[in-house]
């Protein structure tokens, strides 16, 4: 099943904070538009583009990538894009397509 971005900006809209993979911490969403979900910590901020995560999700769907969080980051970075790979893999665990 494709990432579904009306349910990601209806969901993000307004900015949440979701649990991170490894748990006890979290990841500010500070909002969410037609080409990006927009992420920040007290040292950075960033995007997560809209194409990255659904070609990651299209590769998962399609058996490419894991759906193991651990291994996705670096499988991220080398199929999707060398941006917030561990970020990326917040997102779609917070989706359902990651364990």
């Amino acid at each position: 099943m494709p990432l579904d971005w009306a349910e990601v900006k209806q969901r993000y809209d307004g900015g949440t904070r979701i649990a991170t993979v490894a748990g006890g911490r979290s990841l500010e969403i500070v909002g969410v538009d037609d080409d990006a979900v927009y992420i920040r910590n007290p040292l950075w901020s960033d995007a997560l583009r809209r194409e990255h995560l659904e070609k990651a999700v299209d590769l998962i769907e399609r058996g490419r990538m894991t759906r193991h969080a651990g291994l996705f980051v670096e499988e991220y970075r080398t199929e999707v894009a060398d941006v917030r790979a561990t970020s990326a893999a917040h997102v779609l665990k917070d989706f359902g397509f990651l364990e």
